[in-house]
Order: structure tokens, then C-alpha cells, then sequence
């Protein structure tokens, strides 16, 4: 089963056939407002419920003037967050402080993880069977606090929670396709793991383009696509982190799965996922997706020496992050 290349606009949409509210939280941030301007495109989208704790109306009435079938609504303050997501069948969460020089993933991780809490259970109040998609880092860390407030409520099915990596998989394709002068739009390289540092490991003996990588070439691109974000935050100089590079990934992995609720077959995304495959609770790689979201965790295939070495070292971080979003959720309560 290969992985998609293409965002779900170019999927066959005849199977829509009810209403979908897509609810992006933190809307009016860096990657909330262009993330929020490719859903409005997305034929897939009927209502788009932008919320934010600051400026929500004014990005919304922006996108209302794009002529697009969704209709677009927003919602601003903690008293109007349970609009927002009341009726959303799917959720995205990009909420939560962008990543600065010298910060780490396990700085934004103090930060972040009250605020993800926090949607998380306003999420299990109001769109319990909503599939909640979040972007909000360190992922290694919020994914497993998101499950943990959801199993609290009663509420929670793994096929329904997603970490969104998808940024990791277009950082593969975009670099190793401009190492080997391949395309990109075309290429597919499968990227596993976590989405921080080291615990991303991309398999790039398995791209589909089949070029291979001197020892020197694998080192320097494994190393490129699990440090992507810092070029940015270095490039940005202090104003910012990756955005629009993310909320085009969101986007993407939004609309493919859109597209497969939609009864849409064959559509296939790394996301970071409950996930048996390894001792990690949570775990990306490729997944088969349905109309109940997961459909199907997909073994990891034949991986040479240099990944599985660095698969046994990335495992026990991607644990201990696991635990300190449980160990979050516990000593808040």
C-alpha cells in the first residue's frame, strides 16, 4: 500500500453525502490563518468554525469573502468554544506558542500542554465523536494527553486521535527530491517514529522513486528532515517557526482524511497513532484510512540496519513522552 501524494481535492468527492464542520482551533495564529484559508478551498468542507482565544471574527470575516461551498463562522473566548466545536467531525488543533530560538519541544511542552489540555476537554463535552487532528507541539507529548482526558471522559477511540507529522513526510519528499532530481509531487517516502528530533525517522530506503544514498547522502538528509524546523526558526530570526510549510501539511492530512470518511478507498498517511507496532503507546507510521478514521496500522516493511538502529533508539523517548503527557493530565487534576 503506497502513501498518498496528493491532497484530497484531486480525490473522487461523489461519495459526499452530509454536512461536514471542520473546527480549527487557534484559528488567528501563524499556522491557524493560512491552515484555515486552505480548508476554505476544500471542497470537502461545508462549515468552517474558526476559534481563538483572540481576533477569531476578523480572520473569519476574511475567508467569508472567498467564494467556496463552506460556510464560514467565528468564535472567540473560552464562553464560545463549545459553539465551535458543537457538531465538528473533525477537529484540528494547531492552538499553543510557536517554538523560538534555542527552545526546545520540551519547553513548548510546559507550555502548550494546558492549553491542549484544555480544548481537549471541551472537546469530549461538545463533539465526543469528533476525530481530533493535533498540531500543537511537542505531538510526542500532547497526542497522549489528548487520549488521556478523552479515556477520563469516557470518550476516547483510538481511530479517532491523530498527531498530524505530515510535515515530516513533506520535508522528505521535498529534500530527497531535490538531492536526487526527482519530483516531488510525485515522490513518496515514508517517515515513522515521532515528530521531534531524532524520534523522526524517515525510511528512505523505501522511496518510491527507488533512487539510492551513499552513506554520507542518507546521513545528511536523515539529519535535514528531523531538524527541518530548526532552518526555520533560525531562518526566521526570531519571528516565528514553521507555519505555512505546517498548515499546508494540515491541510493535507485534513482533506485525506475528510476524503476517507467520505468513503474515499486506498487513501494512506503517516500520522502518529495508537499504535501496537512497537513499545511506544503511540507511534507514527503509515495508516490505512476509513471511514471510522484508522482503518488499518501498516507493518513497517523491510528497513536496512541504519533505521533499525536508529528505531531502537528513538522507541524509549517516544515512552517517556508518552508518560509525561499522562503524568500532565494526572497531577492537574
Amino acid at each position: 500500500m503506497m502513501l498518498s501524494s496528493l491532497p484530497a481535492r484531486f480525490f473522487s468527492t461523489s461519495a459526499v453525502k452530509e454536512s461536514t464542520k471542520v473546527a480549527v482551533l487557534g484559528a488567528a495564529g501563524g499556522i491557524g490563518q493560512p491552515l484555515s484559508l486552505l480548508l476554505k478551498s476544500s471542497p470537502l468542507v461545508d462549515h468552517l468554525s474558526l476559534y481563538d482565544v483572540v481576533n477569531t471574527p476578523g480572520v473569519a470575516a476574511d475567508l467569508s469573502h472567498i467564494p467556496s461551498k463552506a460556510k464560514v463562522t467565528g468564535h472567540v473566548g473560552a464562553e464560545n468554544l463549545g459553539e465551535a466545536l458543537k457538531g465538528a467531525k473533525v477537529v484540528v488543533i494547531p492552538a499553543g506558542v510557536p517554538r523560538k530560538p534555542g527552545m526546545t519541544r520540551d519547553d513548548l511542552f510546559r507550555v502548550n500542554a494546558g492549553i491542549v489540555k484544555g480544548l481537549a476537554e471541551a472537546a469530549a463535552e461538545h463533539c465526543p465523536d469528533a476525530h481530533l487532528l493535533v498540531i500543537s507541539n511537542p505531538v510526542n507529548s500532547t497526542v497522549p494527553i489528548v487520549a488521556e482526558v478523552l479515556k477520563k471522559a469516557g470518550v476516547y477511540s483510538p481511530k479517532r486521535l491523530f498527531g498530524v507529522t505530515t510535515l515530516d513526510v513533506l520535508r522528505a519528499r521535498t529534500f530527497v527530491a531535490g538531492k536526487k532530481d526527482v519530483d516531488p509531487t510525485t515522490l513518496k517516502v515514508p517517515v515513522i517514529g515521532g515528530h521531534a528530533g531524532t524520534t523522526i525517522l524517515p525510511l528512505l530506503s523505501q522511496n518510491s522513486a527507488g533512487v539510492t544514498f551513499s552513506d554520507e547522502e542518507r546521513d545528511q538528509l536523515t539529519h535535514r528532515i528531523q531538524f527541518g524546523g530548526d532552518e526555520v526558526v533560525q531562518a526566521k530570526a526570531g519571528t516565528g517557526s514553521a507555519t505555512l510549510s505546517m498548515a499546508q501539511a494540515g491541510a493535507e492530512f485534513t482533506e485525506a482524511l475528510l476524503a476517507a470518511l467520505n468513503g474515499s478507498d486506498g487513501i494512506v498517511e503517516c500520522a502518529f497513532v495508537e499504535s501496537p507496532l512497537t513499545d511506544a503507546p503511540f507511534f507514527a507510521s503509515p495508516i490505512k484510512l476509513g471511514r471510522e478514521g484508522v482503518e488499518e496500522i501498516l507493518e513497517l516493511g523491510q528497513i536496512t540496519p541504519f533505521e533499525q538502529k536508529l528505531l531502537d533508539e528513538l522507541v524509549p523517548v517516544l515512552v517517556k513522552s508518552a508518560q509525561a503527557g499522562v503524568d500532565f493530565v494526572n497531577s492537574s487534576e
